[in-house]
Parts: C-alpha cells; sequence; structure tokens
C-alpha cells in the first residue's frame, strides 16, 4: 500500500491551519457501497471525509415527516368515517336499522317560488287567501320507487278527467256545481306503488275561497257528519276518520275517509283539503286493504304544501 504522507499546513491569520491540496490517492480496492448513483468503492480518506451529523439529521427528518404524514391520514380516515355515520339516518348505518313503519321516502318538499309582490295565501297581505303560486308547483311529488301514471303527470287536466273518479250517479250534479262556481284550473299526479298502492291528487283552483268552500260543503258535503255525498267510483259506505292531531296545518280543513267492509276485491281511502281558493282531493286504492300510514302521510304532506 503507497504511503501518504501529509505536511504541516501554515497558520492563517486566525490561527487556524489553512488547508493545502492534497495529492490524489490511489483507490485501492476496498468495501463497496451503496449509493443513489450505484455501487462505489469507498477509501479511508472519503469515509474520514463524510459528514456524519448532517446524514443523521437527515434520517431524523424523514422519519418525523413519515410519522407525521400517518398521523394526518389516520386522523383524516376517522373525521371522515366519524362524519360520515353522523350523516346517515338512523336505519342507514348497521346496527341501528329500526324496522320501517311503512311510511315512503318522499323528496324534501320546498315551497314554490311567488310572483313578485305576491304574498302566500295565508298572511295578513292577502284576505282573499289566493294561491299565487302555479298550481302544478303545489302538487306533492311522487315517493321514490313509483311508477308515475302517464295520464296524471303533475299538469292540467280536464273536468271530465277529475269528475270520472266519482261514481256516475254523481256525476251530473257536481258537474253543475263546478259550472257555477267559475272554477279556474285542475291539476293532477298519480302513481303506482311496487306493492299496488295507486295513488291521485288532485288540485282544483276557484276564482275565489267562497267558490272552493261552497263546492266542498255543498256539493260534496265534506263535514256532513254521515259522510261526503259524493263518493269515490266503487265506494258504497264510507268511515270518517282523522289526520294526526300533531302534523296540522293552521288556515286549512282537511276531511278524511276511508271505505267500510264489506269491499271488494280492494279498499279506497281518500281525503279532501280546503285551503284557501284551492281544494284538494287525494285518493289511493289497493288490492286487498288500503294502508293508513302511507295515506295519512301523503294527505299530511299535500295538506302542507298547501297552508
Amino acid at each position: 500500500m503507497t504511503e501518504q504522507t501529509t505536511e504541516r499546513a501554515p497558520e492563517g491569520p486566525a490561527g487556524e491551519p489553512t488547508p493545502t491540496p492534497e495529492p490524489t490517492p490511489e483507490r485501492p480496492a476496498g468495501p463497496v457501497a451503496e449509493t443513489d448513483a450505484g455501487p462505489v468503492a469507498e477509501t479511508p480518506t472519503e469515509r474520514s471525509a463524510e459528514p456524519v451529523a448532517p446524514r443523521r439529521t437527515r434520517r431524523v427528518l424523514w422519519a418525523v415527516a413519515r410519522w407525521t404524514a400517518a398521523v394526518a391520514v389516520c386522523g383524516g380516515v376517522g373525521t371522515g368515517t366519524a362524519l360520515g355515520i353522523t350523516g346517515l339516518d338512523r336505519d342507514e348505518v348497521p346496527g341501528l336499522a329500526t324496522e320501517s313503519d311503512g311510511r315512503w321516502e318522499y323528496p324534501r318538499l320546498v315551497l314554490p317560488a311567488l310572483p313578485v309582490d305576491k304574498p302566500r295565501p295565508f298572511t295578513a297581505a292577502n284576505d282573499g287567501e289566493i294561491h299565487h303560486a302555479d298550481p302544478r308547483a303545489l302538487l306533492l311529488p311522487a315517493p321514490t320507487g313509483a311508477t308515475p301514471d302517464p295520464k296524471l303527470d303533475g299538469g292540467f287536466v280536464s273536468t271530465e278527467a277529475y269528475l270520472s273518479l266519482y261514481g256516475e250517479e254523481f256525476r251530473g250534479e257536481l258537474r253543475k256545481s263546478l259550472s257555477d262556481s267559475t272554477l279556474r284550473h285542475v291539476v293532477a299526479r298519480g302513481w303506482t306503488m311496487p306493492d299496488g298502492t295507486r295513488t291521485s291528487i288532485h288540485l282544483l283552483r276557484f276564482s275565489s275561497v267562497a267558490y272552493a268552500e261552497s263546492y266542498g260543503d255543498v256539493a260534496l258535503e265534506v263535514d256532513g257528519t254521515s259522510g261526503p255525498k259524493a263518493l269515490p267510483l266503487g265506494v258504497e259506505t264510507p268511515v270518517p276518520e282523522a289526520l294526526a292531531d300533531d302534523v296540522e296545518v293552521p288556515d286549512t280543513r282537511a276531511y278524511v275517509y276511508r271505505e267500510k267492509k264489506p269491499y271488494g276485491a280492494e279498499q279506497t281511502r281518500w281525503a279532501y283539503v280546503q285551503a284557501g281558493d284551492t281544494l284538494a282531493l287525494i285518493t289511493q286504492t289497493r288490492k286487498g286493504e288500503s294502508l293508513a300510514v302511507p295515506f295519512q302521510q301523503t294527505a299530511t304532506l299535500q295538506n302542507q304544501l298547501l297552508g
């Protein structure tokens, strides 16, 4: 091995040795170190010249960075899970599911926009209790899973289409009453649920609240003690019911009925909602028995839209 000699360098102004260029030593065959650029041979001079403290510092910094990233990821996952669970309904969280009570899943309801400077029907500025919103926008939308009725698609329908809901023996008198009461519009929406329940909603808008109330009270006798005078098609005996007390809508009147047993292959439930200048008819028919829960829900939601 070639010996290396190093002369003592003269000291500089601060008493520190001034380094002088060293002769390039021969590169002996020694241990091989792995670097990013590939394997290189190490020499005693290179090992002694390698700064130890900076490499240790870099390792510590990389470790801290890795742990910081890991903590951040875990924290993000935990937060996301918590937000995901709190954002779900109770029946959507595993282990917290509750048995359905039969209610349907309706879209979130929003009151329709009004023309400029037009008030809501039951406000101090609207003595006539007039619905200034488009009547089609006041129809309850179909629930999730429903098959829409193409004939009752939420648009305007004829008076005869509305009258077809009643038995033939009632249609003549109702037709005359509607002709005398200045009926303005009839809009309707209908659908069928997977269990076979058929629903239809008709909104009748009159020129004033007086005409709307007269048609309901006189022609239909919705507030009669023995039930309404005009009955839906196929119904023989009505049984008065009521909507739930905890969901009453101020300023409207609701009249609810069901078909009394014995009935034929299907049962009908229906309700009238008198709200200012508008009268609503909600009907549900189902083979075997018409279910009370979805009917009460549907009638209540339509009542809220009108109030």
